[in-house]
């Protein structure tokens, strides 16, 4: 039988939004319904609710989350009743050029589920990123379900989204390995996770760079080495004073604008990495001379969801986590409850909090 449960919707560009009844149908072939433990508020809600990923109103918000597989439908052998999961944003094809190449990480066809939750009225929801987590229960692909060992679902369910996307940008997108520097532009939490990530393999010179004192404190707490708050001083000179002169071997931007771009492409040794995570909007450009990108070597790269694997990913993180050697409660600034999300988007704006995550 299908269930009525509680879920946050956005209604409409820029309004408030409500926390109602929303109705789950029950799994179809390939499907999955997902008890909801958990749910970080993540920017990328902020962006649904604004109309700045499309206008598919009303949206069911919420997709950082990990919770508990309550029914399966037909022909699902990746999980089953009662397995703890996290819950991914790319349930891969395993048909399409890049799955072909062994490559599933870049799926080209990721998918969600088929069938539509709704208001009680029928009107059908869009799910944001294809999971709709502000709720208590969701509907999902099956292939959207990572099984991972129990664990606090407030902190392993991050892993969905910001701390992935961070995490990935750095380790698989990046390449950091031990003994080389990093720089980090923007030490939100995507930025936060790069810098956790560096640590995790061995970095050994990790510079963290932003405008807020605030979040430059928080990222000595993920394993910065040394800081620079790029309104006092310039950051590309002072992370070549912090690697002998030279710059750093990966250098990740995790905000997503042309002037912070072009201070990490010139913040790089010659043949290093630059790793663009943060998310721009479609009117931004980037100007750098042809000449400099051809003398510098190196790569120029892009990192979509951390370039994860979610199967691959997601478990070997919360072992990490387990270990005490990914502190992912560390990004969790406050736990509330599904009323609360409103007002979780204004403490973003303010920047204030580096997760607020919704506890059911």
């Amino acid at each position: 039988m299908p269930s009525t449960v509680k879920g946050v919707i956005a209604r409409g560009k820029g309004d408030p939004v409500e926390l109602v009844d929303i109705v789950i149908p029950d799994p179809g072939p390939g499907e999955a319904v997902v008890a909801i433990q958990a749910c970080g508020v993540c920017h990328t809600d902020l962006h649904y609710r604004e109309g700045g990923i499309n206008d598919d109103f009303p949206f069911l918000l919420g997709h950082e989350a990990a919770g508990v597989v309550e029914a399966v439908g037909e022909g699902v052998t990746e999980v089953e009743s009662g397995d703890f999961v996290v819950l991914n944003w790319r349930a891969v094809c395993g048909e399409c050029r890049a799955c072909h190449k062994g490559q599933p990480q870049y799926c080209f066809a990721t998918h969600n589920a088929t069938q539509k939750m709704t208001l009680t009225d029928g009107t059908e929801l869009t799910p944001a990123l294809g999971i709709g987590a502000f709720a208590e229960k969701t509907l999902v692909a099956a292939g959207q379900c990572t099984k991972v060992a129990q664990a606090d679902p407030a902190a392993v369910g991050l892993l969905g989204c910001g701390v992935m996307a961070g995490f990935g940008a750095a380790v698989n997108t990046g390449g950091i390995q031990r003994g080389e520097s990093i720089a980090v532009f923007g030490c939100g939490g995507v930025g936060n996770a790069a810098i956790a990530g560096a640590r995790v393999v061995g970095a050994t010179t990790i510079i963290a760079v932003d405008v807020d004192d605030r979040k430059l404190s928080w990222a000595k707490e993920f394993g910065a080495t040394h800081t620079i708050n790029s309104r006092e001083e310039d950051p590309v000179e002072k992370i070549r004073e912090l690697t002998g002169g030279f710059g750093a071997d990966v250098v990740v931007e995790a905000v997503g604008r042309p002037e912070t771009y072009e201070q990490a492409f010139y913040a790089r040794d010659l043949a290093g990495r630059v790793v663009l995570v943060g998310v721009p909007t479609p009117d931004l450009e980037v100007t750098l001379p042809l000449i400099e990108i051809f003398g510098r070597g190196g790569a120029l790269k892009s990192s979509w969801y951390g370039d994860c694997l979610p199967n691959r990913d997601f478990p070997m993180l919360v072992e990490l986590y387990r270990q005490g050697r990914l502190d992912l409660e560390k990004f969790v600034s406050e736990r509330i409850d599904l009323d609360a999300v409103e007002g979780a988007f204004a403490k973003m704006h303010e920047g204030t909090v580096l997760r607020s995550v919704v506890v059911l």
